[in-house]
């Protein structure tokens, strides 16, 4: 898969017990949801390859799982780190007004007035609302709200139209 089309999903999070269970880092909502993958493309920087989930549960405030072939706590804390990603394909398509921030990486940033700021480079949830990075002649952080200062989001147009000062 490339990393282009790769979403990650989670992370593999410290050991659990002896028998290859390991705890997992859901960035799902709700984090349950890492559980209803089986595959997933593992890896770290360059290095990816494919892993497949045995079984997995909620365990306390968490997640945790074993993989295939990982049968001792010496396999599992080899994986410790790793984190677990799928193809954009996988993923269920989202409602309407719903993106995945995997779709908006990557996007143009113009102004009402069709300026452009740049492109997002990455999303940050802050609590209050999503964040976009966006590099262009400068770093910007923007925020992420459709129908206030968002206007409009075109995916096949590769671009996002913000009402922003780019004095600002």
């Amino acid at each position: 898969m490339s990393a282009a089309r790769r979403v990650i999903l989670g992370k593999v999070g410290a050991v659990h017990g002896v028998r290859g269970w390991v705890r997992l880092w859901s960035y799902t909502d709700p984090p349950d949801n890492l559980l209803e993958y089986r595959e997933f493309e593992a890896g770290r920087g360059s290095d990816w390859s494919r892993l497949e989930l045995a079984e997995g549960r909620r365990q306390g405030q968490g997640l945790v799982g074993r993989f295939t072939g990982i049968e001792d706590r010496e396999a599992a804390a080899a994986l410790v780190g790793t984190e677990l990603a799928v193809a954009r394909e996988a993923l269920p398509p989202p409602g309407e007004g719903e993106y995945y921030w995997a779709d908006l990486v990557g996007l143009e940033v113009v102004t009402r007035e069709g300026t452009s700021l740049g492109r997002v480079t990455e999303m940050m949830a802050t609590g209050a609302n999503d964040v976009m990075v966006v590099a262009g002649d400068r770093e910007r952080l923007l925020p992420f709200l459709p129908g206030r200062s968002v206007d409009e989001v075109d995916l096949a147009g590769g671009r996002i139209v913000v009402d922003w000062d780019p004095e600002f």
